[in-house]
Formats: C-alpha cells, sequence, structure tokens
C-alpha cells in the first residue's frame, strides 16, 4: 500500500505540473500527501505531551522504594537510554536515503520496512496494546485527579481527619464522553494545538507540584529519606521491599515511555532542508533534557518532602492540604493535559484500525458515509469504532482503578521491545552494523540489559496488581 501512495504521489505531482498548476504541487509533499507544517517546537511540544504526563506524579514514591543514591542513578540511566534509543529510531523515519528515501509514517511500518517477518506482528501486538494500556491508564489519572479535587475542597471545609470519600466513577465517564468528543478529530497533524495546550498544563501541576514539595521541605526543615529508600522493618517485608523498588523502576520507565509513537510524530516534520531525522533529533534533545529536569525536581523534592512516607500520587494521594486551592488548580491542569495527552497516543490506534478496514471493505457503504450535524460532518465508521472503543477503555479503567500499579507495568512491559528493541534492530539493518563488531556488541548489550531490567519491573509490578485486586471490588470506585 505504502508503494502505490507513494506512485500516485508522483502521478499527482506530475499531472499538476504539466497543468501549470504550481499551487496545488507546492501543497503536496514528496508522497503526493498534503505538505506537513511541523517544526522541533510542535514535536517537541508532542513529546512532552507523551513523556511529562501521569507518570510524573509517581516519582516521589518510586525515589521513596529506591532511596536518593538509586533513584538519581536510575532516572539519569533511563533519560540517557530513551534519548539515546530516540536518535536511532528517528534514522528509520525514511529507508534508504535521509531526505529523499522512503517514509515510514507509523512505527509498525518501520519495522516492517527494515525487519520484516513475524517481527511486525510482534511489534504490532505490543505497541497498540500498550496504547491501549495508556489510554485505561490515563482514565484513572484523570478521573482521580478530578476526584481529588473534590477531596481537597471536603478536607478544607471539614478537616483533614474527615474520610471524605466518594466514587471515581462517575469521574471516569465524565472523561470518558469529552475525550469522544475529541477523538472525532480525523488525524494526529491536526492535535498540534491541542498537544501545545496539554504541554502547558503539564509544566503547570509539574510546577506547582516542585513548588509544594520545596515548601513542605523548607517547613520540615531539612531533607527527608535515605540513600536505600524504604527499609524492610514494621510493615514493609523483605519481599514487598524487592517488590516494591522493582515496580519503582517500571514507574520511572514509564515515565519516560513515548518512543511508540516517535515515527508518527516525525510524519507530521515538514520537508527538508533540514532532514525530518535532523529536526527530530534536536525536538527529542530539547524535550528529554526539559522532562528530566522536570523529573529530577518533582521527584526528589517530592522525596524530600515526604521520605519514606511519598504517596504514589504527589498531588492527589495527599501529602499536601493546603493551599487548597493550589491543589485544585494542579489537578485541573493535570486533567486537562491528560484529555490532550491520551489523544496523542491514541490517535496512531485509530489510523490503524481505520486504515485496515478501508482496506478490507474498499466499497462498504459503512466505512465511507458520512453524519452531518450542523457545520460538522463525522464518518460513520469513525463515529462507531471511535466510541465504542473510549467506552470500552473507561469501562477497564473502573474495573481496575489502580493507579501506580498499571503505571508501573505499562512501563516495564512495553519499555524494552519499544523503546530499546526495534530501535536498536532497525538501526543495525538500516546502517549495515557488521556482526560481532564493537558497535554490534554494544548495542546487543544495551538491548540485553534493559531486557532484564523490563522483565524485572513487569514482575513487581505485576504483584502489586495481584496484591491491589484482593482488597478491590469491580466497580466501586475506591
Amino acid at each position: 500500500m505504502a508503494k502505490s501512495g507513494h506512485r500516485s504521489g508522483e502521478e499527482a505531482l506530475e499531472m499538476s505540473v504539466e497543468a501549470g498548476n504550481h499551487g496545488d504541487a507546492a501543497r503536496l509533499d514528496d508522497d503526493g500527501r498534503p505538505r506537513r507544517t511541523g517544526t522541533m517546537w510542535t514535536a517537541s511540544a508532542h513529546i512532552i505531551t507523551a513523556v511529562i504526563g501521569a507518570g510524573v506524579l509517581s516519582l516521589a514514591w518510586a525515589m521513596a522504594q529506591l532511596g536518593w543514591a538509586p533513584g538519581l542513578v536510575a532516572m539519569v540511566v533511563f533519560a540517557a537510554i530513551s534519548y539515546y534509543t530516540s536518535t536511532l529510531l528517528a534514522e528509520c523515519y525514511r529507508s534508504g536515503d535521509p531526505v529523499s528515501g522512503k517514509r515510514n509514517y507509523t512505527y509498525t511500518e518501520a519495522v516492517r520496512a527494515f525487519l520484516g517477518g513475524a517481527k511486525v506482528q510482534f511489534c504490532g501486538v505490543i505497541q497498540y496494546a500498550n496504547l491501549v494500556g495508556i489510554a485505561i491508564g490515563y482514565t484513572i489519572a484523570a478521573s482521580i485527579s478530578m476526584l481529588a479535587i473534590k477531596r481537597a475542597d471536603c478536607f478544607h471545609d471539614k478537616g483533614h481527619r474527615s474520610p471524605c470519600r466518594s466514587s471515581s466513577n462517575p469521574y471516569m465517564i465524565l472523561f470518558g464522553a469529552v475525550e469522544i468528543i475529541f477523538s472525532q478529530i480525523p488525524d494526529f497533524d491536526q492535535i498540534w494545538w491541542l498537544s501545545i495546550v496539554a504541554a502547558i498544563m503539564s509544566f503547570t501541576y509539574a510546577t506547582i507540584g516542585l513548588s509544594l514539595g520545596v515548601s513542605q521541605t523548607i517547613s520540615n526543615g531539612g531533607f527527608r529519606g535515605s540513600l536505600t529508600g524504604v527499609a524492610a522493618a514494621a510493615g514493609v517485608t523483605s519481599t514487598q521491599k524487592v517488590w516494591r523498588s522493582l515496580q519503582a523502576f517500571g514507574d520511572i520507565s514509564f515515565a519516560y515511555s513515548y518512543a511508540y509513537i516517535l515515527i508518527e510524530i516525525q510524519d507530521t516534520i515538514k520537508s527538508p532542508p533540514p532532514s525530518e531525522s535532523t529536526v527530530m533529533k534536536r525536538a527529542t534533545m530539547v524535550s528529554v533534557a526539559t522532562t528530566t529536569l522536570f523529573y529530577m525536581l518533582c521527584g526528589c523534592m517530592g522525596y524530600a518532602a515526604f521520605g519514606d512516607d511519598a504517596p504514589d500520587n504527589l498531588l492527589t494521594g495527599f501529602g499536601f492540604y493546603e493551599p487548597y486551592w493550589l491543589l485544585d488548580v494542579a489537578n485541573a491542569a493535570i486533567v486537562v493535559h491528560l484529555v490532550g495527552a491520551y489523544q496523542v497516543f491514541v490517535q496512531p490506534l485509530f489510523a490503524f484500525v481505520e486504515t485496515r478496514a478501508a482496506a478490507r471493505w474498499p466499497g462498504s457503504r459503512f466505512m465511507a458515509r458520512e453524519l452531518r450535524v450542523g457545520p460538522f460532518v463525522f464518518s460513520v465508521f469513525r463515529l462507531t469504532w471511535r466510541t465504542a472503543f473510549v467506552c470500552l477503555t473507561t469501562v477497564v479503567a473502573m474495573l481496575l482503578p489502580f493507579f501506580g500499579d498499571v503505571v508501573g507495568l505499562l512501563g516495564a512491559v512495553s519499555f524494552w521491545p519499544l523503546t530499546v528493541y526495534f530501535p536498536v534492530e532497525m538501526y543495525i539493518a538500516q546502517q549495515g552494523v557488521p556482526r560481532w563488531s564493537t558497535r554490534w556488541v554494544c548495542l546487543q548489550t544495551l538491548s540485553v540489559a534493559c531486557f532484564l531490567v523490563s522483565v524485572a519491573g513487569a514482575i513487581g509490578s505485576t504483584a502489586g496488581v495481584i496484591d491491589a485486586v484482593k482488597i478491590h471490588k469491580p466497580f466501586s470506585g475506591y
């Protein structure tokens, strides 16, 4: 399909030039698609929207499980790995020549172009299952933040000892309803404005969390915490200490996860010069440096403020109670950010399903029919399938509202294959890196080491989910 699309693009260009219609040709890229307009800054906004998400709120808890020394090292190492493998992946947007080679529009297409075979199916299953998981996790996180606004106001009015209990289910339904509306945006390139708004919101709540952490640390008269984190003592067994430490690695890896939508983001960047890979590498450097700074500050100050008692969600676990209005602003910013982040992650999944469906049933009236509502025009298939997807993720979120455990599991399961393994393998194939050469050995060593970390994180997070399931009643909202 990609090859035929490329040929049709060339034909469109030739016809327009022959007809003297240079204006139409100027509006098309080399593949016949509408000219891309993305820049380093819009790409950075997409990445920041994807990276500075709900994961930042769990970093203080992760630091508490690992302690100052391992926690800081882990954040720096994961940042370095994410940046390095992202630069490898950016080289794989075009096959062959980095300026004029064939474009790979999605992560899966890049895997097909460079690796092929069963690896394509493996990649597709992991990538899209992970995107579904992220949609569920973001629904949970958004509902927790909405619920936290209500609880913060309740604590302010009735005192900190009041239970102020309430179900998160209505807030999950509300978030799902909003996402149904935004899901009707046709494609990734048209949500750049939503990403910029979401990126601003992410800085807003991260800054508030950081400020509250600094304030609490000053109030405490110094930093709390220890070099090795929560000790295996009263209330925490040695086994729990191990599981929680492993889950912490999963939380940190989740906080840096965005590689599986990098190609889709790169496909929004305008054509060379400079090459899309050059622009994407710059955007990656800006984004990872920015997010790492915020992560270090938020995670460290949250741990410094609460020590080993740091909650699994810094702004909703009620380590802070006052000023309650500032907590309301922070949690409202989280909700707005997650509305945008949800779309950044699910748009590639929407595009995949709709492309496959159009190829499978090319003459279907259901696929082609449009629904007009006032000035808006909706595709009936898009409206039906995307609404069903949002409803499904909302129902699953209501079944399993475990923010910290879900975040850790998602990060652990997706980190190695999508952030490390496939970028490394595609880069080796593209560059023709000789087997057993120094570069090949170094790349494979990195891949194996990250695989072991992912397995360990998945084990720890699974143990956390199992413990949570034992005491949870489905659809209770608590």
